[in-house]
């Protein structure tokens, strides 16, 4: 199947290979073509360029793409989209004043998730689990990461794991599965911490890697949570069963965790919303993500990740959704890309090469899509008739997505 998108008011995020990430002052520029054309062979990227130099290509497709534009779909590197009901009752709680550390300490949050997914099955985490993917894919994401986490016991945290794998068998774009072998501690380990991850780790790790439930492991390096010496204890453990680190760090506390994941080489480092110029200092010269979440700002009405004080280091950002059903329940990356630009004050190039070429990178996808490069896949988002791209995170309660594209086919409703 060969497509050819002709007059194509704007080609954005065109990138050569050997780019993968952007930083910096180089995160304000946004590579684009205007008047373009772009060529679909076999779900990849075959040929683009100015309409002016287009080739007369045989095709059994043409699409007209006056007035619209196109760029790669989104790139969500952090999310938990898999988990059973929802924290309805929490956002009422929320809503009169407790905050998400006192809501935890009443039994809600990560333990009221984990008894509900306790008590759900395979089939049914899985059925509420493909409808929330599906509908973020409907929202333009083309490639995400999800996270196990809500289990906090070996057989609840396989279920999650083995219903991520089963998504990643049954839909066509690149999904990476986190073991969050580190969450929160259950009540029957309290007082208990170090036993706990001495048990969650023995009785998974082997069944994840022989099942090949995961590729990255993950912990809420936080206070009331798990220390930086927790951190590199599961870290150091998983690595040995070829797990990549990811970290939830610097959410409410600064504690050094940032530090711990780059002596780790860790895919990334996410949340952020607290970052001290020690941990400026550590990220730079290393290959670790530095990830926002403004849904869960947004959500919580927490500070947001300071991200002119980021990329004004000379670092990389990315932005994910952290879909989750307690503190960022959302998985449109078009209304991140807004939040970004309204609250972080991040121009609509740095918030757009956030959530797709950083993006790709922080979950280790960047060779299969995050830009519009030759050989990458044809994950595409084609706009509505636009005046710029500007109008994406301007127009913040609009649709203007006319048609998502994965592997070069249109994504049906």
């Amino acid at each position: 199947m060969q497509i050819l998108f002709k007059n194509i008011k704007e080609l954005i995020q065109v990138r050569e290979k050997a780019e993968v990430f952007v930083s910096g002052e180089a995160m304000k520029t946004l590579p684009c073509i205007q008047n373009a054309y772009l060529l679909i062979k076999k779900g990849v990227i075959a040929s683009f360029g100015p309409m002016t130099d287009c080739p007369e290509y045989e095709v059994d497709e043409i699409v007209d793409a006056t007035g619209k534009m196109i760029l790669p779909s989104w790139c969500d590197s952090h999310t938990h989209l898999v988990y059973a009901g929802n924290r309805e009752g929490e956002f009422e709680d929320q809503i009169n004043g407790l905050s998400y550390q006192e809501i935890a300490k009443r039994g809600g949050g990560i333990l009221n998730s984990a008894k509900v997914l306790e008590n759900t099955s395979l089939e049914d985490l899985y059925l509420q689990s493909k409808v929330r993917l599906e509908e973020v894919m409907h929202l333009g994401t083309g490639a995400i990461e999800i996270k196990s986490g809500y289990g906090l016991t070996p057989k609840s945290e396989l279920k999650m794991l083995r219903t991520i794998k089963r998504l990643r068998k049954e839909y066509p774009i690149p999904i990476r599965a986190t073991f969050l072998a580190a969450h929160a501690v259950p009540k029957a380990y309290e007082n208990k911490k170090k036993l706990f991850l001495k048990t969650i780790l023995e009785e998974t790790l082997p069944v994840i890697q022989a099942e090949n439930l995961a590729s990255a492991v993950d912990v809420f390096c936080e206070t009331g949570y798990f220390t930086p010496e927790d951190t590199a204890y599961v870290l150091k453990t998983a690595q040995a069963y070829g797990l990549k680190p990811k970290i939830h760090v610097n959410q409410f506390n600064a504690i050094g965790g940032v530090a711990i994941g780059v002596r780790y080489k860790a895919l990334s480092v996410d949340h952020l919303e607290l970052i001290h110029d020690e941990d400026l200092a550590v990220l730079k010269g290393s290959k670790t993500m530095p990830v926002a979440l403004p849904g869960c700002s947004f959500f919580l009405g927490i500070p947001y990740t300071p991200a002119r004080k980021i990329l004004d280091a000379g670092l990389p950002l990315a932005l994910a959704s952290d879909y989750n059903p307690g503190s960022a329940p959302s998985g449109n990356m078009n209304f991140v890309v807004s939040t970004a630009c309204v609250k972080m004050k991040m121009t609509p190039q740095e918030a757009i090469n956030s959530a797709t070429i950083n993006g790709a990178f922080a979950m280790g996808v960047e060779q299969e899509v995050g830009s519009i490069t030759v050989g990458k896949k044809a994950n595409l988002i084609l706009t509505k008739t636009i005046q710029s791209l500007t109008a994406l995170p301007y127009s913040f309660g609009s649709n203007l997505i006319e048609k998502v594209y994965v592997n070069g086919k249109i994504l049906n409703k």
